[in-house]
């Protein structure tokens, strides 16, 4: 029944196969369970994987060198799939993808077959999906003859070639695929998005400038942050925690105080960061360019000296203030156009508003008194003007009223700083007016009060025109006083740490 063939092997062995069985001998029961016993005694053995063997029945095995080239072209083919896993696990996700093709084993005997093995199109210069060109015209600038003749001015062609150029905008223009629509643009349609494109290429490069050379709504620019980062190197500030609030003119930052030899540095402290964007300072300049302390500093060619002209004046205006008791933020040290000083405030939590506060009608009517007595200190004693009082820069903090942003103040004998004490009566009056305290005085009685003059008119058109009449007679008596007031005042005051150019 059983013929035994013996077949020599190239490995060296003898491979015993048997004649093939009839199909009656097949479908017996004993040799069915003679099979599964013999299944049984082999299901212990280990799978081994006999590809690389299955593969290459039919090559000839004798030569030592072939064998050899065929195990190194396996081991090639798992470093180039162990290589792409590398390479799909280090570019991830991101658009810019890096490629390790150059890092493949390249070798004689790869089957280009192979499913694993797939071509990068990027790497090529023949792209099966790259989007056909449009047929041009050649050069003598017509096709076809008689009446199927096409020039370079056909309508269709032309609108062929504007979808192409198209291509050529700016990467972040979103054109689409417009080649593969076979989309046709007219040259007016084409010129204007080549048109608009640019403007907007333009406008983005200037966008981009400004914001690196100035600084903008939570963020600053990169030498603010150099300044910055000096003041915690050199110990000031123990951190810069992050941004409290923005406005038109600065952005302040919340800090922890740290240590120094000379200056006493409260645990938590303020940055407020004076923006560099000049055109937040068009319309200042008529707080400042009249001011007897700053008048002869006071240069429109330079605009980046103004920015910190304008620190420095709300410096001394918190000395001043400081001096004669009123309650406001304590000035630390001044940094070019970083002005450094307490926190109001505690546990990094600033105090509110005195418009966002929920207050009693008992603590209201005292913070209206509150702020009676302090406009009358900031008259008389301080001699300034805070001309931009709200109950936006007003803080409520341990049950008193906080005065803060004191940079556009100016003196009574400022060309116009009546005017100013008017804006800020009218104000403070009709906060606490609709707040309900029935105390409050009207915009009238309260400028009187303030600045002690006997102003009377029943219409603010006739009042301002008195205010003016006032100014006109003061301003023949500005340059005396103020080289007298200046001489008491401007010894006093932190260190201006001015010395850093830019």
């Amino acid at each position: 029944m059983d013929q035994v063939k013996e077949v020599k092997s190239p490995w060296g062995t003898l491979n015993v196969t048997e004649a093939p069985c009839s199909l009656t001998d097949v479908m017996s029961e004993q040799l069915a369970k003679q099979l599964h016993e013999e299944c049984n005694s082999f299901s212990s053995c280990p799978d081994v994987d006999l590809g690389l063997v299955g593969k290459q029945q039919d090559v000839d095995t004798s030569s030592d060198l072939m064998l050899a080239q065929m195990l190194q072209m396996e081991f090639d083919r798992e470093f180039d799939t162990q290589l792409r896993r590398e390479e799909k696990k280090f570019n991830g996700d991101s658009k810019v993808s890096i490629s390790f093709e150059n890092y493949r084993m390249v070798h004689p005997f790869e089957d280009s077959d192979s499913s694993e093995d797939e071509v990068d199109w990027q790497d090529t210069r023949h792209d099966p999906y790259r989007p056909e060109k449009p047929t041009t015209t050649p050069k003598k600038g017509f096709a076809g003859k008689g009446k199927n003749i096409t020039t370079k001015h056909d309508e269709d062609v032309c609108g062929r070639k504007n979808t192409a150029r198209m291509d050529n905008f700016a990467p972040e223009v979103h054109v689409g695929d417009g080649i593969s629509m076979d989309l046709k643009l007219s040259n007016h349609v084409y010129n204007a998005l080549k048109r608009h494109c640019q403007t907007e290429e333009r406008r983005s490069a200037r966008l981009h400038e400004k914001k690196e050379h100035s600084t903008a709504e939570q963020a600053v620019d990169s030498r603010t942050r150099l300044l910055m980062y000096k003041m915690v190197n050199v110990g000031t500030l123990e951190n810069i925690n992050g941004c409290i609030s923005t406005g038109k003119e600065s952005v302040v930052f919340h800090a922890d105080g740290g240590s120094l030899q000379e200056l006493v540095v409260p645990k938590e402290c303020v940055l407020k960061v004076f923006k560099t964007t000049l055109n937040e300072f068009k319309n200042r300049d008529k707080y400042i360019k009249d001011d007897y302390r700053f008048k002869d500093r006071f240069s429109k060619l330079n605009p980046r000296k103004i920015i910190r002209l304008w620190a420095e004046k709300e410096m001394h205006n918190l000395v001043r203030m400081k001096k004669a008791g009123i309650p406001c933020p304590e000035v630390v040290m001044l940094k070019k156009h970083i002005l450094v000083m307490s926190f109001i405030g505690q546990n990094q939590v600033p105090a509110p508003k005195l418009k966002e506060a929920v207050l009693s009608s008992d603590d209201m009517k005292k913070a209206y008194y509150q702020v009676l007595q302090m406009m009358k200190q900031l008259f008389e004693e301080c001699n300034l003007v805070h001309a931009d009082l709200s109950e936006y820069n007003m803080l409520w903090h341990d049950g008193q009223v906080w005065l803060i942003d004191v940079s556009q103040s100016v003196e009574p004998t400022h060309p116009h700083g009546l005017e100013f004490l008017f804006r800020d009566c009218r104000n403070v009056s009709t906060f606490f007016q609709k707040a309900g305290v029935a105390e409050a005085m009207n915009v009238y009685e309260l400028f009187n009060t303030v600045s002690g003059q006997q102003v009377s008119s029943d219409s603010e058109a006739d009042f301002l025109a008195q205010i003016e009449a006032l100014e006109k007679m003061n301003e023949d008596h500005v340059q005396k006083r103020s080289k007298k007031i200046f001489a008491s005042n401007c010894d006093d005051g932190p260190p201006l740490l001015n010395n850093d150019d830019d």
